[in-house]
């Protein structure tokens, strides 16, 4: 009995070996093209050294530097100069005072007027190095620039996840938030959006499901070809669709005013409105797909048996349909608002200024702006936010089982 028992556990092994096997390729290339780029990718937004590699010895002598005394040592600003003209000679001073400006506005403006003055300047002539970078510019009296050089002793920084939270280091060291608020006010919009295109296609999407799946297959099958029709049209061709609709002289406004429901056109394109109402419309079928396999796999004896005993309508959807269709609507729910809260390009070509989302932003630095590392924070605060949500969903999701347990 004992070797029997032995036998089935070796297969059991072998068994759970193959399958291993059998999906380690797959495993393998998620974790080379899909893991390790985003780790890559949101690496950035806590690690830079850019700035202690193009300054190294300046790095090590700023750590002395007390901002209230307004400038450096002069043996300090002897080595900065030393080493931003060498960075001019090789070109590289445009990617410091790319960086620079990123810690502080206007920093990248005055380390290129610098290193084009000194490019060529026998620095050995100079006797006061304070008083020759004044004669640049007066900025250089300004502690933010070097406090900014100080900190870049160390790779590792939160200045990035700060700044697309629409915060800052003080002089001090310390957090406070910035005067403009740019990033966090589109945060909030782009969670707000989400929420309602979510509702919205529950809105939609409920009635519809419970309708397919009231009907034989063979009819449910048909009809659901046209709920899926949006998966077969291209993205853009929907978009362009929804903006002939909507626009200043399109089929709503020309339809509306010969009715006489309006005098002039409605202002209902490249605008928040825009974006939600084309998203709902691409984002339904995600929500109508689990709703009605929920839906489809309930048993209906339970609905009647309610009505049997005296329940009305409206407590047998409240307390029977409800509960048991909740998995599909808990599983549209969270699809569609994971998709809508990282879409691109919707709000990019339907959206406007008013329309746009996050995603946009993330875009904008990565592709116009070249700051990647703030592109990397932004994306790496909404993929926190969706982790957030989606933990809350499946504790959401786990008490409900145990209730109807």
């Amino acid at each position: 009995m004992k070797n029997d028992e032995n036998f089935y556990k070796a297969q059991e092994r072998l068994a759970k070996v193959k399958a291993f096997f059998l999906v380690s390729p797959l495993l393998v290339f998620i974790l080379i093209f899909f893991l390790v780029p985003i780790l890559l990718i949101l690496a950035k937004a806590v690690y830079n050294p850019k700035v202690k590699t193009l300054l190294p010895q300046t790095i090590v002598l700023m750590q002395d530097y007390d901002y209230k005394n307004n400038a450096p040592k002069e043996k300090v600003l002897k080595v900065f100069l030393i080493e931003l003209q060498s960075l001019a000679k090789q070109r590289q001073s445009g990617v410091l005072a790319e960086e620079l400006n990123r810690k502080v506005s206007g920093f990248g403006s005055v380390i290129k007027k610098t290193s084009r003055k000194i490019k060529r300047k026998n620095l050995n002539e100079i006797t006061n190095y304070k008083n020759y970078l004044l004669s640049i510019s007066k900025k250089w009296n300004n502690p933010y620039y070097w406090m900014a050089i100080k900190r870049s002793n160390n790779s590792l920084t939160m200045s990035y996840i700060l700044a697309a939270l629409d915060m800052q280091y003080d002089i001090e060291g310390n957090i406070e938030l910035k005067e403009t608020q740019i990033y966090v006010p589109i945060l909030k919009k782009t969670i707000y959006m989400a929420f309602i295109i979510t509702f919205l296609t529950i809105l939609l999407g409920y009635p519809t499901a419970y309708y397919l799946s009231t009907l034989p297959k063979s009819k449910a099958n048909l009809l659901m070809i046209f709920v899926l029709l949006p998966f077969w049209t291209s993205l853009l061709v929907r978009i362009v669709s929804w903006i002939t609709l909507l626009q200043e002289k399109g089929v709503i406004n020309d339809i509306l005013l010969s009715l006489g429901v309006i005098s002039v056109p409605l202002d209902i394109v490249y605008n928040q409105f825009a974006t939600i109402v084309s998203m709902t419309h691409i984002l339904l079928p995600f929500m109508i797909l689990p709703l009605y396999g929920s839906m489809r796999a309930m048993d209906p004896v339970y609905v009647k048996a309610s009505s049997s005993l005296g329940a009305n309508p409206f407590i047998t959807f409240g307390k029977i349909y409800l509960p048991l269709t909740l998995p599909g609507l808990s599983a549209g729910a969270i699809l569609v608002f994971i998709i809508s809260i990282g879409y691109y390009i919707t709000p990019a070509l339907i959206g406007g200024v008013d329309g746009q989302m996050i995603s946009n932003m993330i875009e904008f630095h990565m592709r116009t702006s070249n700051n990647w590392e703030l592109a990397s924070a932004m994306g790496g605060i909404l993929l926190a936010i969706t982790l957030i949500i989606y933990w809350f969903y499946e504790k959401l999701v786990g008490v409900n089982n145990l209730k109807l347990g």
